[in-house]
């Protein structure tokens, strides 16, 4: 323990945060991630084999991960060095290299832990290949990204992906106690208040022992409400980083509930996302697109109602604006739903490149010259206004191609209608036919 005060710059014995004083001693008091620690669990396993291969942890901020990383060194034997990709570089790596082979050479092995190992470029990444693939080292690297999106197919193919779970409340309360058992005294705060910690920690046990530690270092008249415990701590913004996995997870949690109709799910993400901080103007572009991808002519509405809840909102701006996303949220969500647009587009699309620069039919060219006339421009064309039933049957594809059916209306909302207007022409275009 005392490499653990140096390494902190720490003299045995001095003021140490609670977070670090209750960091578990075996990988058993790891909290939350049984699914790993267990001895039926993916650690459990390799540990009982005796074989730890490399691993990346992907996880939030305070699930553990730094604390695993060190426990499987204890029980392996392995000496446990540590390095941050954030303050690390080429020479520290090399240095970090270096010494493994002279600890290897003397029947040690190196457990070398990368925090935040998303952090350096491919080519820091490519470095450590030859030194995981001899054996210098076991590499254990810690990330809060994806790790498909963030690392080199290379490294990740010589290595193992654990993800570490957000905490629950129960890990959370297990916490909780163990710092009351610790300290020798209770969280001055009720129930609910106790329940609203978990919500300020947001899944990060690191987090809630913090606000534990400032709780139980306050001397109060009497417990704290949850009023009164805002008052007293300051509230945490939710883990949301626009530019990274969450953002796409939030976004993606929105469209799909939207397409499932779960309106209040959907009321939800969005919640989450401007809580986060996200640009409201993002989530309305995303809505406008839902409308005429997810909803269409089933609801030719849908799509006039999400320009303007976009119009209103740049009008009002936030807090003002907000009702009108939520409201816009609520009308796409109970929507009755079509994709058959979207379908009809892409299919249009697709057969337009395979087709080539097919010209129109000659009927439907016009001729403003007398030589585009005398050529054929034009003729036998029946103007439908003319016909009867305001409909003449003709082809309008290109000359060669069968007709080809692009948009199939759902039988939802709207586009009853529209399939009984589609019916209706194919049935006098066969007639004439």
């Amino acid at each position: 323990m005392s490499d653990l005060f140096a390494s902190a710059g720490l003299e045995e014995g001095a003021p140490r945060p609670l977070a670090d004083r209750l960091r578990p001693q075996k990988l058993s008091e790891v909290v939350g991630q049984g699914h790993l620690t267990d001895p039926d669990g993916t650690l459990g396993r390799m540990l009982s084999a005796g074989h730890l291969s490399s691993l990346i942890f992907w996880g939030p901020p305070g699930t553990g991960k730094t604390t695993t990383a060190r426990l499987l060194a204890e029980d392996t034997d392995l000496y446990f060095e540590q390095i941050s990709a954030v303050f690390s570089g080429v020479a520290d790596l090399r240095k970090c290299f270096d010494a493994a082979k002279e600890r290897r050479r003397t029947g040690k092995g190196t457990l070398l832990f990368v925090d935040e190992i998303h952090r350096f470029n491919r080519s820091q990444q490519d470095g450590f290949l030859p030194y995981v693939e001899d054996g210098t080292i076991v590499l254990v690297g810690a990330t809060t990204e994806n790790p498909s999106f963030e690392l080199n197919a290379a490294l990740l193919s010589r290595m193992q992906v654990l993800t570490l779970n957000r905490l629950d409340n129960n890990a959370m309360e297990e916490l909780l106690t163990r710092a009351e058992e610790l300290e020798g005294k209770k969280l001055p705060v009720t129930d609910d208040a106790r329940a609203m910690l978990y919500n300020m920690a947001d899944g990060d046990g690191r987090y809630l022992l913090n606000l534990a530690e400032i709780l139980l270092g306050l001397k109060f008249d009497e417990e704290l409400d949850g009023n009164a415990l805002l008052q007293v701590l300051q509230k945490r913004a939710p883990v949301y980083d626009k530019d990274r996995e969450g953002h796409y997870n939030l976004i993606s949690a929105l469209h799909k509930s939207l397409r499932g109709s779960d309106t209040d799910a959907a009321l939800y993400w969005t919640a989450r996302m401007l809580a986060g901080g996200e640009e409201p103007l993002y989530i309305l572009r995303r809505l406008v697109r839902f409308a005429v991808e997810d909803i269409g002519l089933a609801d030719p509405q849908a799509i006039v109602q999400a320009n303007a809840a976009k119009e209103m909102y740049e009008f009002l701006g936030s807090p003002e604006g907000d009702i009108a996303i939520a409201q816009l949220v609520i009308y796409l969500g109970t929507a009755p739903k079509s994709n058959a647009v979207y379908k009809a587009e892409k299919a249009s699309k697709r057969r337009a490149k395979e087709t080539g620069s097919l010209n129109p039919p000659m009927h439907i060219l016009n001729a403003p010259t007398k030589m585009m006339k005398d050529m054929g421009y034009g003729k036998g064309y029946e103007y439908d206004h003319d016909a009867k039933d305001g409909f003449s049957g003709q082809d309008y594809f290109p000359e060669g191609l069968e007709r080809e059916e692009y948009y199939r209306p759902a039988e939802r909302g709207f586009e009853r209608e529209i399939a009984k207007r589609l019916d209706y022409w194919n049935k006098l275009r066969a007639e004439k036919n």
